[in-house]
């Protein structure tokens, strides 16, 4: 089972780290631990000991890379999804992996990162996915929409499409979602209560025939309805 760090503030975002190469997790671990928001709670060497560990400790967020031994990262989201609903997950990712994008998202993922990415964004998709926002990284966000897109033409005309049947307010709900916005802060952004929001977001889910907020950001970027920094460089 993976280490609990010693340090652990109530009101941080509590984190587990899930990676076979402890090289890794040390790096992850290190520049999380820099910002005082954040406590790493948990480590994990494999899937199985990613799964235990959430359970134990019910961190806000799970950091699972793809590849691990015993049970993979993409196995261990799905379990983790179906045995502690309250923990947010976020893929650690390389370009190499991105064929296992769909089947994350298909497993509940609400963030992708690149380990090699700005320590920036890494705290930033940690903070954005525990807030119960969706988090791409945005040099992730351009390949993987690009290598799972196929004709970009084409899917931006079916991505208009999709969103031709929402209301005016659905669009707007549906912009700020991409840009990785919890639904407190599209509330405080459009004056609207969480619980309205929340209504929305539903809603919009349903009209894309989505599965998460992931794959409604994916529609909204690439039918040209957001820049969001959450999607783009």
């Amino acid at each position: 089972m993976g280490a609990v760090t010693a340090r652990e503030t109530p009101s941080a975002i509590r984190v587990l780290i899930a990676d076979d190469e402890t090289m890794i997790r040390a790096g992850v671990r290190a520049i999380l631990s820099a910002d005082p928001g954040i406590d790493v709670v948990a480590e994990a060497a494999d899937g199985h000991e990613a799964v235990e560990a959430a359970r134990a400790h019910r961190p806000d967020v799970a950091l699972l890379d793809i590849r691990m031994p015993r049970m993979d990262g993409l196995a261990a989201c799905e379990e983790i999804g179906r045995s502690v609903p309250g923990t947010a997950v976020a893929i650690l990712t390389t370009f190499s992996e991105d064929a296992y994008i769909s089947r994350a998202l298909g497993g509940g993922a609400t963030g992708f990162l690149l380990k090699s990415g700005d320590p920036y964004e890494l705290m930033t998709g940690v903070r954005a996915v525990a807030d119960g926002g969706a988090y791409l990284s945005p040099k992730v966000a351009r390949h993987v929409i690009a290598e799972l897109g196929g004709e970009r033409l084409t899917r931006g005309a079916a991505a208009r499409a999709r969103i031709a049947g929402l209301t005016s307010r659905e669009r707007e709900v549906l912009a700020l979602l991409a840009e990785g916005l919890s639904n407190a802060g599209i509330g405080r952004r459009l004056h609207l209560v969480e619980g309205t929001v929340k209504g929305y977001v539903s809603a919009v889910l349903d009209r894309l025939e989505v599965g998460n907020r992931v794959q409604a950001a994916i529609v909204a970027y690439e039918a040209g309805l957001t820049t969001g920094s959450s999607l783009n460089e």
